[in-house]
């Protein structure tokens, strides 16, 4: 099986070295990700200018195109250049943070593998959810590589992903222990609690920096809420974005 790999994080994020080591159990990998990070960047691609691409060593362990544009970026240039014949996986993580609720509108990780179901990819989306709180102990308790476990075992059930099929799969805080289980839940459309802090910079100048950030509570199980209560879940995302029953609705006017 040929596996595209990539993420938003960047070519050297743990997350991604860690989902390496199952995939090659899997099929060959190729990684072709960004030079730095690009979370947030969401579904961007660049055509102002060229894209630098480098061939780099990933910590001893392996290879990968650093690619100096979006994760979008790098799917398709995987596909029309770098990568040498079909690819029948494309696989974005794992992401620093979870991909749940509207963040998966802002996401990197979810469109890069949105890029792949445009080119007719299966596509899957792995993330695992960052501690509430952040203290020095931080990057243990980021476990990347159990985290990668439980994505590996969830994929081989997957498989066989569809081609245009776009799978988001969340790992919950481990640092809280072992999940409950596996949730299959629809994306939650709330949005969170948030807010802007006014400050002043060196230059005098007026800025603003988001904060807040946690989801606000929906009626029924979803993406957000699983995750809270410590489930794995699993999303399946379209790529057509048409409100088809409103669709229908606009079509009765005569225009």
């Amino acid at each position: 099986m040929q596996i595209l790999l990539t993420n938003d994080d960047g070519i050297f994020a743990p997350g991604l070295a860690a989902i390496y080591k199952e995939l090659v159990k899997m099929g060959d990998v190729t990684v072709v990700a960004p030079a730095d990070s690009r979370s947030g960047a969401s579904h961007s691609i660049t055509f102002s200018r060229p894209l630098v691409c480098n061939k780099v060593d990933i910590n001893g362990q392996f290879t990968g195109f650093s690619i100096q544009g979006s994760p979008a970026d790098c799917v398709k240039l995987a596909v029309m250049q770098l990568h040498e014949g079909p690819i029948d996986l494309l696989v974005a993580g794992i992401n620093n943070g979870a991909n749940a609720g509207i963040n998966v509108y802002y996401s990197g990780t979810v469109a890069a593998a949105m890029e792949g179901a445009f080119l007719q990819i299966p596509a899957v989306a792995m993330s695992l959810c960052v501690p509430a709180r952040r203290g020095p102990l931080f990057e243990e308790q980021m476990d990347f590589e159990k985290a990668a476990r439980y994505c590996a075992k969830i994929l081989k059930k997957l498989m066989p992903v569809k081609k245009g099929n776009v799978i988001n799969i969340n790992i919950p805080e481990l640092s809280k222990g072992e999940p409950k289980g596996v949730r299959v839940v629809p994306q939650s459309s709330k949005g969170f609690d948030e807010y802007y802090i006014r400050q002043k910079n060196e230059q005098g100048q007026t800025v603003f920096q988001l904060a807040g950030g946690s989801h606000l509570n929906d009626g029924n199980p979803t993406d957000t809420t699983s995750l809270e209560e410590g489930f794995v879940t699993i999303t399946a995302l379209a790529p057509d974005m048409t409100d088809h029953h409103k669709t229908d609705e606009l079509q009765q006017i005569k225009w």
